[in-house]
């Protein structure tokens, strides 16, 4: 399973969309793919940062059919619908994408992008987290790229350069299996019930996973916490353990099946998509007590090894084809609202999503970034 990565833009959510108001060394891509294809030898696909600069959708195509293959990275096939997308993409351009550890983490991917550059393995494009997605514009891994649909995109869920934007998100939730867990948990605060003991689990350590610093997050805002302050949600963390419930594994499907970890905090969209397939009647919970939310976000890595290929992706991604197959994955994608507008949605794919109470408000990066530091800090004193 993904130990999947950190947070994402600021965003007001409503109740069924988020809103707001990845081989051998070889020669690096620019050299291979800068010069263009025929008829666009003067564009540089390393380096565009729109589609008009690629020289139009049919040049971008060429180029990208010339490189023929896509690096991606991190990207399991039953995340967020990514298999039904990968496949789609490949018979539609006929480029062949090699993900690159699948089960990875959103610091895996930066490792990745520092360690392969100039090398034909290079990941051409990230899925990460937004604490992830800032830290690789400071550190100038990412080629600013301004896919067509960018205005439909909301400012504060994209660097206005173009670096990173949002692509899909859920919220935190709580999966149970209904056969070995017999009361059913309604909110955080409920699962610090004895009958609960030994079987609540996240995915992984806050730390590292973004979707576990998620439940942190999610935990201060139920036990009187705030964006700005996450420290209650270690505490929560930390009484959880106390009182015997938590299971300091990685939860999983196997975890919740096996009876190991029964419950799992997670992102809803995940536990419908990873879980419920291996656990059969699984419920999916959104806590009453703790309305959490957030988006993860897409980059052009600037060491791009299929820079042309990079850029398509990101068109295909943010197309209605590729917004409407995260929103089949139970993700809400960032052009969600413009689906349904526009009436481009899946209905179908759009009523299946689990129902919210109120709305939730997302952190902005910079409360993330303050927050990711105090759990860095204090997440070992949970035991």
């Amino acid at each position: 399973m993904r130990a999947r990565h950190v947070i994402a833009a600021g965003a007001v959510v409503t109740a069924s969309v988020l809103m707001t108001a990845a081989c051998s060394s070889s020669t690096s891509s620019t050299a291979a793919s800068s010069a263009g294809t025929s008829g666009s030898s003067s564009i540089n696909f390393a380096t565009c940062d729109s589609l008009s600069a690629c020289g139009g959708m049919s040049a971008l195509v060429a180029a990208a059919k010339k490189e023929g293959h896509l690096n991606t990275i991190t990207l399991p096939d039953n995340w967020a619908n990514y298999g039904a997308i990968m496949k789609d993409f490949t018979a539609k351009y006929g480029i062949t994408i090699n993900d690159e550890n699948p089960d990875g983490s959103s610091q895996d991917e930066l490792n990745a992008i520092a360690q392969t550059k100039n090398q034909s393995r290079a990941p051409d494009v990230v899925d990460v987290g937004t604490a992830f997605a800032v830290k690789g514009a400071q550190s100038g891994d990412w080629a600013p790229y301004e896919v067509a649909s960018w205005s439909n995109i909301p400012a504060d869920a994209k660097a206005s350069n173009g670096d990173w934007y949002a692509d899909y998100g859920g919220y935190i939730a709580i999966g149970y299996n209904p056969a070995k867990v017999k009361v059913a948990p309604t909110s955080l605060k409920s699962l610090l019930n004895p009958m609960y003991k030994n079987e609540v689990a996240i995915n992984g350590n806050p730390t590292q996973a973004g979707a576990a610093f998620a439940a942190v997050y999610a935990a201060a805002l139920a036990n009187g916490g705030s964006l700005s302050n996450i420290a209650p949600g270690i505490s929560y963390f930390k009484q959880l353990h106390q009182v015997g419930n938590f299971v300091p594994v990685t939860g999983s499907a196997s975890t919740v099946q096996s009876g190991q970890t029964p419950i799992l905090i997670w992102w809803d969209y995940l536990l419908a998509s990873e879980v419920k397939p291996d656990v059969p009647g699984l419920k999916i919970v959104i806590p009453s007590d703790a309305s959490y939310a957030a988006y993860y976000d897409q980059a052009v890595s600037k060491y791009a090894a299929n820079p042309a290929a990079a850029r398509l992706w990101e068109e295909y991604l943010y197309s209605t084809v590729g917004q409407n197959l995260w929103l089949e994955g139970e993700a809400r994608p960032i052009e969600l609202p413009t689906l349904i507008s526009s009436g481009t949605v899946n209905t179908a794919a759009n009523a299946a999503l689990p129902s919210v109470g109120s709305p939730a408000t997302l952190a902005t990066s910079a409360q993330q970034a303050a927050a990711e530091a105090i759990v860095a800090q204090q997440w070992s004193s949970v035991g």
